[in-house]
C-alpha cells in the first residue's frame, strides 16, 4: 500500500485466498483492504491515538438515506450525547480532492448536520468547521481534539 501523510501504526494485515485483509479494531473483524479503506484505518488510528477520539464515539461505513438513496459515510464521530460531530469522507491516495468530494460530503452532511467535516486521500487533508445557522464554512489548520471541541 501507498505510504500516507497520516502516521504509520500497528496493522494486522492477512491474505486470504490471495487477497489483502486489514483488521478494523472499530468493526472488530478484517475487512478488505482497498487503497481507500487503507486511508480509512490510517485516519480513524490518527483520531483516537492523537486526537483523543474515544473508539465507542467512532463508527465507520455507517448507512444513511439520502434522496431515497442507501448512501455510507465513511467515518461518523459522535459526540457525549451521540449527536454527529465530525464526518470524515476518505478516498484513495490516487483520487484528488475535487469539489465533487467536498459536495459529496456535504450532501451527508445535510442529513447528519455534524459541526467539524474532514475530507481526505491520505495525503492531502482538508477539515472545516460548518456553522448551520448562517452556512458559513470556515477551514482549519488542524482537526479539533476531542477534549477541547466537546
Amino acid at each position: 500500500m501507498d505510504t500516507l501523510n497520516l502516521p504509520a501504526f500497528g496493522h494486522k494485515i492477512k491474505q486470504v485466498e490471495g487477497k489483502p485483509y486489514i483488521f478494523d479494531e472499530l468493526r472488530r473483524k478484517y475487512v478488505r483492504l482497498s487503497p481507500e479503506e487503507w486511508v480509512r484505518q490510517h485516519i480513524v488510528h490518527l483520531l483516537m491515538s492523537h486526537y483523543a477520539y474515544p473508539k465507542a464515539l467512532i463508527r465507520t461505513e455507517g448507512g444513511l438515506t439520502l434522496n431515497l438513496t442507501q448512501k455510507r459515510t465513511d467515518v461518523v464521530v459522535f459526540d457525549r450525547e451521540g449527536k454527529p460531530f465530525l464526518l470524515v469522507e476518505c478516498k484513495a491516495p490516487h483520487v484528488p480532492l475535487t469539489q465533487a468530494v467536498f459536495d459529496q460530503i456535504a450532501r451527508y452532511n445535510h442529513v447528519h448536520r455534524a459541526p467539524y467535516l474532514i475530507v481526505t486521500n491520505g495525503l492531502t487533508h482538508y477539515c472545516c468547521c460548518v456553522d448551520h445557522e448562517t452556512a458559513a464554512i470556515t477551514f482549519l489548520d488542524d482537526f479539533p481534539a476531542f477534549d477541547r471541541a466537546l
